[in-house]
């Protein structure tokens, strides 16, 4: 099966899928997805103001499809905007701070608020960004395994600064994901995967880190 990822103009044809970052405001969604739209990372903190848009074509199996992403508000004067923002979800990203215990803990109060959400096929996929501050780590990888697997999700620790982690979260899991439960009716999945490579940029191992929260 064979990966790639454009960012050519949206085909209104081709199949669309949507993806939504849910979690704690400096947990990182933001960064995760700048680094998986444009391979940047950014030390500067801004917060998200309700919600922020971006699509992304990947090639699965050589067909296009449209990754619409929704990078959401961590504040809680937003969370009463969740339910419209998910309803018609394929991928939920619940993401927390490796680094942040809070963070970590209030996971059920962001699974609270889809309990009243009628979803269908849905892919959730627990994520623990800031694997880099491995030496302020509050949350251990045992403790995110064991919380992904009483929920049935798929879990992986990742760093939106260094990009480790990021081909195996995106290329074989969650696109795995959306080649097996969403591919048409009689297709059979192939099992060659191609994944492409976020690299870490060489101005980036250069800076001296000014603030470790993340937007």
């Amino acid at each position: 099966m064979a990966m790639e990822a454009t960012n050519r103009p949206m085909n209104p044809e081709i199949p669309k899928y949507k993806l939504i970052f849910l979690g704690d405001q400096s947990v990182g969604k933001s960064c995760i997805l700048n680094r998986f739209m444009n391979d940047t990372f950014t030390e500067e903190y801004q917060a998200t103001i309700g919600l922020d848009f971006q699509s992304k074509n990947v090639q699965i199996d050589g067909q296009d499809i449209h990754l619409l992403l929704y990078d959401t508000a961590g504040q809680e004067k937003f969370r009463s905007l969740i339910p419209m923002y998910i309803r018609d979800a394929n991928i939920v990203l619940l993401v927390y701070d490796i680094a942040c215990k809070e963070s970590f803990e209030h996971l059920p109060d962001w699974i609270n608020n889809l309990s009243n959400v009628k979803l269908g096929e849905v892919i959730f996929v627990l994520v623990g960004n800031k694997n880099d501050l491995e030496d302020k780590r509050q949350v251990s990888p045992e403790e995110g395994e064991k919380f992904a697997k009483e929920h049935d999700y798929l879990f992986h620790e990742i760093s939106a600064k260094t990009s480790d982690g990021f081909s195996d979260l995106f290329y074989k899991k969650i696109f795995e994901q959306i080649r097996i439960k969403f591919r048409p009716a009689g297709q059979q999945p192939s099992p060659e995967v191609k994944e492409e490579k976020f690299n870490i940029e060489e101005q980036e191992q250069k800076k001296t880190e000014t603030k470790k929260g993340c937007c």
